[in-house]
């Protein structure tokens, strides 16, 4: 992988963070929970680990912006933001189901430069760079595009658990999906979600109630591996609403067709 200063500090953060997330996890059953709000957990893992990338991308670029899950900061137009999700898949980890990843991205204002996907309990490491490729493990990875229509297609997909108003019309696309695709996986942790529709293992991935830092790092190794992301109006603005549909060429606009019919908005 050839990448730029900042995301080659992006790569190794990540994977410092990993080998603390790993013995979290060991030791899950000694970490302090607390609820934040409806289905929306924190631990003292969470914090453990953000404190520590934090610590190492201050340390590295200390001008740059920060917008972190737990420690919060917006999006900057002015200069680099880090835009960081300690534990991507939270309520897996509490549980004790190794499906979790650290996010990390870099983006100005709502452009994402960079991503790295990190799951420690595999030792995958997705990472992309704007112009440079997407690439798991340093082998370069591109978007498998299996069929030109939804038909025998593999999707990704998150329940709206804290927008319960949009459940109806989220059932309804779920249901219209599920008479033409072979299936639909809902695994728990949105970044490594679409660090499969990059690496081909998915044909797509949708989903509504997201944030920042659940989205922008696997949204640009979707992108650089050569597929498509949007938000249900077919738009860029999946950062801010929080709604996205990635996946390759072949059903992109298929899957905003069933989910707009469904009614469902951002």
């Amino acid at each position: 992988m050839q990448f730029s200063p900042p995301m080659n500090i992006a790569v190794r953060t990540a994977l410092k963070a990993g080998i603390l997330a790993r013995d979290q996890f060991d030791r899950r059953y000694e970490m302090e929970i607390k609820s934040k709000g409806k289905n929306d957990h924190v631990t003292s893992a969470d914090l453990a680990v953000e404190k520590e990338i934090l610590s190492q991308l201050k340390k590295a670029y200390p001008k740059y912006g920060i917008m972190a899950e737990e420690k919060g900061g917006g999006l900057t137009t002015d200069r680099p933001c880090w835009i960081v999700d300690p534990i991507d898949g939270t309520l897996n980890f509490i549980h004790g189901v190794p499906h979790f990843a650290i996010s990390i991205a870099l983006a100005t204002g709502s452009e994402i430069l960079g991503g790295v996907v990190y799951d420690p309990m595999r030792d995958e490491l997705f990472a992309a760079e704007k112009g440079r490729g997407a690439f798991l493990n340093d082998r370069r990875i591109r978007i498998v595009r299996r069929a030109g229509n939804l038909t025998g297609s593999l999707l990704a997909t998150g329940f709206p658990h804290r927008q319960l108003e949009k459940f109806p019309a989220y059932l309804k696309a779920f249901s219209a999906f599920s008479a033409v695709v072979d299936d639909q996986r809902r695994q728990g942790a949105a970044a490594l979600d679409l660090a499969y529709v990059a690496a081909g293992r998915y044909d797509g991935f949708w989903e509504i109630g997201l944030s920042a830092w659940d989205i922008a790092a696997g949204a640009i190794l979707v992108q650089e591996a050569g597929g498509l992301i949007s938000d249900f109006s077919n738009k860029g603005n999946f950062l801010l609403s929080g709604a996205v549909v990635a996946a390759h060429e072949g059903v992109h606009k298929p899957m905003l067709e069933i989910i707009q019919e469904a009614g469902l908005t951002e």
